[in-house]
């Protein structure tokens, strides 16, 4: 593979996405915290799905949506993930490649199954989610495809994947990789309950290894553990550049020199906000590639993002690159 063949190459939990409405009682009966993440065992996953209504069944996984996007946008891309060589690997696998991305990463043939996200959207369009990481989690630094990173302008990582040490581990060499090849690395915070529990590991990433970062407002709040200004002010210095949504409120860019505020595009009905930052992500760093402005790459991240919530599931129902010629 030459030089410089790709524009973004995505590394994160491989993840089957299974989701149903819910109302509240329901989160209720389950001590779920409504709007994050939890991790959850097998056991705990069957039980949930057994009691779930009925269900949409779509590819997911955060860097997966926004390597998705990205191509949908007409972008070159890559993936790095870990599935099982079962139904649900192979659904992920099929997904993946026929929007045109390359996902070489092999099968496992024993151990966990495919990694799966249980997805409850309430009424007011919020998603709580419970994921069995299964397969994904043991993602090492031997699945790492190095000639992919090297030839990518962007490698971009998922912070669910610090939630397994041999995953971090996989993480660091992507971004050792990257950037002795010149290339750069973007990184999603992906939660606030995930920055929580990294927040340490976070910071120090952002400040030495992270070119560009994406992030929503609750997750650079928990980063920071402050409110809104205060930790805007205090990102600011610690990276190049940042990009922090804000839900109906649009976005933030942040440079060092500057802020720029990125309006959010209409939407008739907000159906399901899963993807919402994925998808941002994806408009954002389509734009960069192609050598945008700030002020462009945010409308992009936002126009894919609209496009998302407007629908159920993570992936594009719409080719984006229909809307953002506009």
């Amino acid at each position: 593979m030459s030089s410089q063949t790709l524009d973004v190459v995505g590394i994160g939990n491989a993840i089957v996405d299974i989701i149903a409405s819910a109302d509240d009682a329901f989160l209720e009966a389950h001590a779920m915290a409504k709007g994050g993440m939890m991790l959850v065992d097998e056991l705990r996953a069957e039980a949930i799905y057994a009691q779930m209504g009925p269900t949409m069944i779509s590819s997911g996984g955060s860097a997966g949506n926004t390597i998705a996007g990205i191509a949908s946008l007409g972008g070159r891309t890559g993936y790095i993930g870990k599935v099982r060589d079962d139904e649900f690997g192979q659904a992920f696998r099929h997904d993946i490649t026929a929007v045109g991305t390359i996902f070489r990463t092999p099968p496992a043939a024993d151990g966990p199954a495919t990694a799966h996200c249980l997805i409850l959207v309430t009424p007011d369009s919020q998603r709580t989610m419970n994921t069995y990481l299964g397969a994904c989690a043991n993602i090492g630094p031997a699945d790492i495809d190095e000639d992919l990173i090297r030839c990518a302008q962007f490698t971009y990582l998922e912070g669910y994947l610090y939630d397994d040490p041999s995953a971090m581990a996989a993480f660091r060499r992507a971004a050792e990789v990257a950037h002795a090849a010149g290339r750069r690395v973007a990184l999603s915070l992906s939660d606030a309950f995930c920055v929580q529990r990294h927040r340490d590991e976070f910071l120090a990433l952002v400040e030495h290894h992270v070119d560009v970062l994406f992030a929503n407002q609750g997750e650079i709040e928990a980063l920071f553990q402050c409110g809104w200004d205060e930790a805007i002010a205090r990102l600011r210095p610690l990276t190049d550049l940042a990009a922090v949504t804000r839900g109906p409120a649009g976005s933030v860019v942040l440079t060092k020199d500057e802020i720029i505020e990125i309006a959010a595009e209409p939407v008739v009905r907000v159906v399901d906000t899963t993807g919402a930052g994925d998808l941002y992500a994806a408009g954002f760093l389509f734009g960069l590639t192609r050598g945008a402005s700030l002020s462009e790459c945010g409308r992009l991240g936002s126009i894919a993002a609209a496009e998302i919530i407007s629908h159920f599931g993570a992936r594009p129902q719409t080719p984006l690159h229909t809307l953002v010629t506009a």
